[in-house]
């Protein structure tokens, strides 16, 4: 799963910004991006990119973070990992 999302952010660098979306839809930030950026998983002070946050992937501790958790990118044997959605799926661009 890693590979996809490391492959899904290089072509979101080209076409456009790659949301991530928990097992229940619950936004999880973009993918990528500056580390400025309010929404971005590479911002370490924001919601979504800190690793103290429980909604970042970065947090070692959280649901989507850990390596045991089964909702987490970081768990190779992960059942239930959120979802990589490129374009803006309020307009049905995907």
């Amino acid at each position: 799963m890693k590979i996809k999302l490391i492959a899904l952010l290089l072509l979101s660098t080209s076409v456009s910004a790659v949301e991530l979306r928990g097992p229940n839809g619950e936004h999880l930030g973009q993918l990528g991006g500056s580390k400025y950026a309010v929404d971005s998983t590479n911002n370490p002070y924001g919601t979504y990119g800190s690793k103290y946050s429980p909604e970042s992937i970065n947090n070692p501790y959280g649901n989507y973070g850990s390596k045991y958790s089964p909702s987490s990118p970081n768990n190779p044997y992960a059942t239930d990992l959120p979802t990589p959605i490129v374009g803006d799926p309020s307009i049905g661009v995907e």
